[in-house]
């Protein structure tokens, strides 16, 4: 078997549970070291069942900590000496409607999504250039790209902001060989969703959406993830990698 991420070292945000997980695990046996980030510490603790201690780092902290950030990225560099991969994960939504929103839910939605990936990606960005090298992936979604009837407004435009904070610092920071793409998925079964699809109307309405007739799962995308983390994608930066079983199609 090759190791397509064989002597890197990554960070995944979110990395606990759902998509995150599967990225992180992934990236585990595809060669990667990984620093796993997440504000659960149950879940923290379940993920690291089984898994080689050497390849692993927890980390528990809320992604929009200045502060946590600088502190995880000297325990990263203390105990692996790079970082080669970031993976912008950790994301929140809101179920309330636009008339319904409180400023404070627009500020937490923005503080997760966009301003997260902005410190995530800031933390790591000396040491990608020391190296010449690294690859940043964002995980937006279908709706960074295009709106809709119903949803959280917060999520769509953080989401919209993570996208094109992807492409800026691909044109900043080629010159280094830093890479930056965002990945969009489509209707996909997490924790995050669960609530939602477990609405048999809701996931009706999201099936006759979807062109493959199936929503996707965690590793529909973590696989994207994988291909834009390896060299083979070295030629690929500010691209927009949509998994999302042919929804944006219509």
């Amino acid at each position: 078997m090759v190791s397509r991420l064989k002597n890197k070292i990554s960070i995944v945000t979110g990395g606990a549970s759902g998509i995150g997980e599967s990225i992180a695990k992934l990236f585990v046996e595809e060669g990667s070291k990984v620093c796993v980030v997440d504000n659960n510490i149950d879940k923290l603790n379940h993920f690291t069942k089984n898994m080689d201690s050497q390849n692993i780092l927890t980390e528990s902290f809320d992604v929009s900590d200045e502060i946590e950030w600088k502190n995880c990225i000297n325990k990263v560099l203390e105990k692996w000496g790079q970082i080669d991969i970031l993976v912008n994960n950790a994301g929140i939504s809101l179920r309330s409607s636009f008339e319904e929103m409180e400023r404070s839910d627009w500020d937490r939605v923005f503080s997760v999504n966009s301003t997260a990936v902005m410190l995530g990606t800031q933390s790591v960005i000396a040491n990608m250039k020391k190296n010449k090298s690294g690859s940043i992936i964002n995980i937006s979604s279908i709706f960074g790209l295009i709106g809709s009837a119903r949803g959280s407004t917060a999520y769509h435009a953080s989401k919209g902001a993570s996208r094109i904070f992807t492409k800026t610092i691909a044109a900043q920071y080629g010159k280094y060989n830093i890479r930056s793409n965002s990945i969009h998925p489509g209707f996909t079964d997490t924790p995050m969703t669960k609530d939602i699809h477990s609405d048999k109307q809701i996931r009706s309405e999201r099936l006759a959406m979807t062109p493959l007739g199936r929503l996707g799962k965690p590793e529909d995308i973590s696989f994207g993830a994988l291909y834009l983390a390896s060299n083979e994608s070295s030629w690929v930066t500010g691209s927009e990698l949509i998994i999302d079983g042919g929804e944006t199609c219509w």
